[in-house]
């Protein structure tokens, strides 16, 4: 016997046990962006290593510790597989010049993939849905992106989740509040751990993000970004704040906030979930507008989000929010002369009213047939014998009920949706 393979650790099967709460998920997902105007876009998983240096950064840990990079062995390309989707979906639009006199409202959904240390919430091939609003300057369009996201959580019926928001300014605000961490925390380097101190001098904004407890009071006395912001980016972050008071959305500003890539500005939020432990976020965004010239389009505006699916599913999950799985309509059991082309035929004219119907195949004894049409989960059983077919009937079988009838075969239709209630 071969020896048995396993999958890639930290990249996991989604088998039929759970999958259909994918497929009610995206369902979901996709009538709800359109109730907003939002567009599909699809990019390809695998694109240029260049892309994602030059638009997450070079120092952040996603370059730096997490992508899955490789040397193209036919041709000698430098190639990674997308660690987030934002970065592939711009580079789309600059080379087909999808904002020529024009905005775009895309999403997009899908695999992502970064090398962590695999654990609940967090795995190295993860799922996104992602949505990017091009070409608005906002602040109207970020308020509209919190409010839909708003909507999606009453439309899943999930519960605790907690909107939290800061502004990051402009380039020129973040150099001097960089230079500012770095003074205040040279003054404090006894405090600071291994990965703080690598920071120090290449990131030290991700230095605030820090989970050591050790550093919290002083991450908590940090100079602030926002005492650093000029009256442009001010006027943005309050119209943000009054717009999301007007729409009665409550939010928690936070300072601390920066999201771990390098080209967001101004508008940053996560929305947190208590059930998720540790990995809390469920989804996270905010405006990029520099992104654009950076990947060779010209300057405009840009605001998206994403939201990891596998945190969403858990936290549903655990609030109960999960539909149960879908029943099966109807199983058929033949055995005998004509039975199968019978069960054919009366198959395809139950599908042709709606219905979902198992056809047993294989062969097998009566008994073992009624068995593996219990184990589907079907709401009836019909079964076909040479009696029947004679006959011109149809034994129903109803497995809640606990009932069964002889049926003429012309009124078995009207008998399967009396019994199911169509």
């Amino acid at each position: 016997m071969a020896e048995k393979l396993s999958g890639v650790k930290g990249m996991n099967d989604i088998l039929p046990t759970n999958s259909y709460q994918w497929l009610w998920l995206e369902g979901k997902l996709n009538a709800w962006l359109a109730q907003y105007g939002y567009n599909n876009m699809r990019t390809p998983i695998l694109e240029s290593t260049q892309l994602f240096t030059r638009s997450i950064g070079e120092v952040t840990d996603i370059v730096e510790k997490e992508m899955y990079s490789f040397v193209d062995s036919l041709n000698g390309d430098k190639l990674t597989l997308r660690p987030e989707g934002t970065a592939g979906v711009i580079r789309a639009v600059v080379e087909h010049s999808l904002l020529y006199n024009a905005t775009q409202k895309l999403w997009y959904i899908g695999p992502m993939f970064r090398h962590e240390r695999p654990q609940k919430g967090r795995y190295r091939q993860f799922h996104q849905l992602g949505v990017e609003a091009l070409g608005f300057a906002g602040p109207d369009i970020d308020c509209e992106i919190i409010l839909m996201l708003s909507h999606l959580w009453q439309i899943l019926g999930l519960d605790g989740v907690e909107l939290h928001i800061n502004c990051l300014g402009n380039k020129e605000e973040r150099l001097a509040h960089r230079q500012a961490l770095i003074n205040y925390f040279e003054q404090h380097q006894e405090i600071l751990d291994e990965e703080a101190k690598r920071r120090l001098y290449t990131n030290p904004l991700r230095i605030l993000d820090t989970k050591n407890q050790a550093m919290q009071e002083l991450v908590t006395s940090a100079p602030r970004l926002i005492d650093y912001l000029g009256e442009d980016s001010l006027s943005h972050y309050n119209g943000w704040k009054t717009g999301l008071d007007a729409l009665n959305i409550n939010y928690i500003e936070n300072p601390r906030l920066v999201r771990g890539l390098d080209y967001y500005n101004l508008s940053v939020f996560e929305w947190v979930s208590s059930d998720l432990g540790s990995q809390s976020t469920v989804c996270g965004g905010g405006r990029y507008d520099p992104l654009l010239a950076e990947l060779g389009g010209k300057d405009n505006y840009a605001i998206g989000f994403a939201i990891g699916l596998e945190r969403l599913l858990l936290s549903l999950e655990a609030q109960g929010k999960l539909p149960q799985k879908p029943v099966n309509d109807i199983y058929i059991v033949s055995d005998g002369d004509g039975t199968t082309a019978l069960g054919f035929k009366l198959a395809a004219q139950l599908r042709s009213h709606g219905f979902s119907v198992i056809q047993n195949f294989g062969g097998g004894s009566f008994k073992a047939q009624f068995k593996r049409a219990d184990n589907s989960g079907s709401a009836l059983t019909l079964v076909i014998g040479e009696n029947e077919v004679k006959q011109q009937q149809v034994v129903v079988k109803s497995m809640a009920l606990k009932t069964q009838e002889v049926i003429e075969l012309g009124n078995v239709i009207d008998k399967v949706k009396q019994l199911i209630n169509r």
